[in-house]
């Protein structure tokens, strides 16, 4: 049975022959994994729209007790524990099945002749043994397939600048900080104090600089998400502080989660959105400068600092809308974490997980333009 990757759905993976009970899956053993790595390694079946597979495997690690952080807007957080086993819960939209960990290496092994995987990714969580079960997950995977690079997205409330350095002497590629909020404000009512959880902003800022450090150049990255409160300005002038310490800005849309706190706050809008991707996009690969930038009172931009027809290449290139992440081996514009519908259906794409057909291109214009049309389903 196959079906098109659309709204999140409950799906668990349980090993042949015998039946594992989620409050027994348990990190390093056991990982989560998003429905389209499962689906990529053959492990749910179905099908992705207009796209064959990730290339890049997003494993999370997992245990019983959950997160131990209550941010009001993802799936995983404290709060819901007793709504729901925590290894069936959804983030970032859709469900993240759970595996052996070994057996994902296996499967991986068997399809390395296809080139499916560029990247593997491991997920951590705030919980007291997350630290401890990467090095055992990063160590397993280097031995097993050190052709494929591995991206780490960060915990920073429970790291040092040791753990990075011992991260990256064994072979991690790319260290990612997901601030998500980027400004304090938004950082302290959505993660911080305010929500009785555990993050704040300066030690993520903190975890970054570590970053910029140890692994260097274009080697490192922070997750932002836009839509959350924000102004266009305030979220590419962190896009820019990025940039000029040498990492990449990986871009998130709002989709309010379901069972999160924020379930009811409006997804991002779309022409913020698009506005937001395109300059992000100046800024991390056009050579601009948000500096270069107009915005109006409201904080939007009305200017994106480049000539009208270098502008016009970009977004009919359709490069800047595609989803940003981990870059892969073939071009490093175009990102191999590529989440497929992460942060919206099939039905109404805003990080598009494939390059952009014209009549894509033509959508996301219209959506810069003001107007109310979705992009998917065509």
């Amino acid at each position: 049975m196959s079906a098109v990757l659309d709204q999140p759905q409950v799906v668990q993976f349980y090993r042949p022959n015998y039946h594992v009970k989620t409050p027994d899956m348990r990190s390093p053993e056991y990982v989560q994994m998003s429905t389209a790595a499962a689906i990529t390694l053959g492990l749910v079946p179905g099908n992705m729209h207009r796209t064959a597979c990730t290339h890049c495997l997003n494993l999370l690690v997992t245990y019983p007790e959950g997160c131990r952080a209550n941010c009001t807007y993802c799936g995983l957080a404290r709060h819901r524990e007793e709504s729901r086993d925590y290894a069936d819960r959804n983030f970032i939209r859709v469900d993240w099945p759970t595996a052996r960990y070994d057996e994902v290496i296996e499967r991986v092994k068997q399809g390395s002749d296809k080139g499916q995987f560029q990247r593997m990714c491991i997920s951590m969580i705030t919980h007291p043994n997350s630290d401890a079960d990467t090095f055992v997950l990063l160590d397993k995977w280097m031995k097993a397939l050190p052709h494929i690079p591995v991206s780490i997205l960060s915990n920073p409330t429970t790291m040092e600048k040791d753990d990075l350095v011992r991260l990256h002497r064994m072979g991690a590629d790319i260290f990612t900080v997901a601030l998500d909020a980027v400004t304090p404000e938004i950082f302290e009512r959505t993660r911080g104090k305010t929500v009785d959880s555990p993050h704040r902003y300066s030690k993520y800022w903190q975890a970054i600089e570590w970053a910029a450090e140890v692994f260097g150049p274009e080697k490192f990255g922070a997750h932002l998400i836009c839509g959350m409160g924000e102004t266009e300005q305030e979220i590419l002038e962190v896009c820019q502080k990025i940039k000029d310490m040498g990492g990449h800005n990986h871009m998130f849309a709002f989709f309010p989660e379901q069972g999160s706190m924020m379930e009811d706050w409006p997804a991002c809008d779309k022409g913020q959105w698009r506005r937001v991707q395109l300059a992000r996009f100046i800024i991390d690969y056009a050579g601009g400068h948000v500096s270069k930038m107009l915005f109006d009172a409201d904080g939007k931009v009305i200017d994106f600092g480049v000539a009208e027809d270098e502008l016009a290449d970009l977004v009919n290139s359709g490069k800047p809308f595609q989803t940003s992440g981990c870059p892969g081996k073939d071009d490093e514009e175009v990102s191999a974490c590529n989440r497929p519908y992460g942060d919206s259906s099939p039905s109404d794409i805003l990080s598009f997980p494939f390059a952009l057909a014209r009549k894509d291109v033509e959508i996301v214009k219209r959506q810069m333009a003001g107007e109310e049309i979705g992009a998917g389903l065509i």
